[in-house]
């Protein structure tokens, strides 16, 4: 069953990695289906994008070279999580994939 889930849900998991506007996309057409691949995938999606916010508050008001090495880390991030999304794999982001797992568990 697990393998029939991520053949099925391979696209949207895909987009929901484009642009904020995919992950909702991607959740929405997931909500009738339940596939737990793709919720895998927005739960990380969801966790880069708080990524994102937290590089441009750091850049901004911290730091603009600790802002910026936090954008490189986020977009390096941000292009782990989308190969392993296209090859059909469950991999957590290192260090932080575990923590949006679980944070975002209700995402179901």
């Amino acid at each position: 069953m697990e393998n029939q889930d991520i053949k099925d849900g391979k696209t949207l998991a895909t987009i929901a990695y484009i642009t904020p506007l995919g992950l909702l996309i991607a959740i929405s057409l997931n909500l009738e289906k339940r596939n737990p691949y793709i919720f895998f995938h927005a739960r990380q999606m969801i966790g880069l994008i708080i990524m994102v916010a937290f590089s441009n508050l750091c850049e901004k008001y911290v730091n603009s070279w600790f802002g910026t090495a936090l954008w490189f880390v986020t977009f390096f991030s941000w292009i782990y999580c989308l190969v392993f999304a296209i090859k059909g794999e469950y991999k957590l982001l290192p260090f932080l994939g575990k923590y949006f797992q679980d944070w975002f568990r209700n995402l179901e």
